[in-house]
């Protein structure tokens, strides 16, 4: 997902995404849907098969 996108949505949920860094932004609104702030965190293993930022995380 790009920042745009990534930026619509926290708007959407009236998170401020000033000048965060995209892993920083993801976690913020991670938070606001009352999820763990996880985002890029796991080392081997991701138990959040439906999570709609995985593909996304489990990039880096």
């Amino acid at each position: 997902m790009n920042m745009k996108e990534i930026k619509e949505i926290a708007k959407n949920l009236d998170v401020k995404s000033g000048k965060l860094k995209k892993a920083d932004l993801v976690r913020t609104i991670q938070v606001a849907e009352g999820n763990v702030p996880c985002f890029q965190t796991a080392t081997d293993y991701c138990d959040q098969g439906s999570c709609c930022w995985r593909e996304d995380c489990l990039q880096s």
